[in-house]
């Protein structure tokens, strides 16, 4: 299975970059990573929407895309697991779009297969990044009927 995430903005080196990286380097399956970026200054809706566009664009066919939206469901580890085992188990890619400061626009949460969120809190979308790696890790390791995960455990 090949796992993409679309994320809109450049991580820069340092600590969160570092710690996506060592869970990235964990997973088993092909993780790419694909950044955008609309440089012009633009009102937030309209660079929303140019955002999304980029990120529509970086998104590989086919793939089952997951948008990362506050009106999304939060499940958790192990319903997590169970939802990359299905396009695991169909032979399907996944694809995760992580929006920018001003989010996703309603077409691109129209047109992904499931909204996800991490819960109610606000996080920054590029800490976003390294808690959806970790999480595919995790479920990795779930699937794989490894200690990593444990249920019942507060983090």
């Amino acid at each position: 299975m090949r796992v993409t995430i679309c994320a809109v903005g450049r991580m820069k080196a340092g600590p969160e970059r570092d710690l996506l990286e060592r869970y990235r380097r964990r997973i088993r399956w092909p993780v790419d990573i694909r950044e955008v970026e609309e440089r012009r200054k633009l009102p937030a809706l309209q660079r929303a929407g140019r955002e999304g566009a980029l990120l529509e664009a970086a998104c590989p066919d086919g793939a089952y895309r997951v948008a990362l939206d506050a009106s999304g469901t939060a499940h958790d580890s192990v319903a997590f697991a169970r939802l990359l085992e299905r396009c695991r188990d169909a032979g399907r890619g996944i694809s995760f779009l992580v929006g920018g400061a001003d989010g996703l626009v309603r077409p691109q949460l129209d047109r992904a297969d499931t909204l996800l969120a991490f819960g109610t809190a606000t996080w920054p979308h590029m800490l976003v990044r390294v808690m959806l790696v970790e999480q595919i890790f995790r479920a990795q390791e779930i699937l794989a009927g490894n200690p990593y995960h444990r249920d019942g455990c507060a983090a």
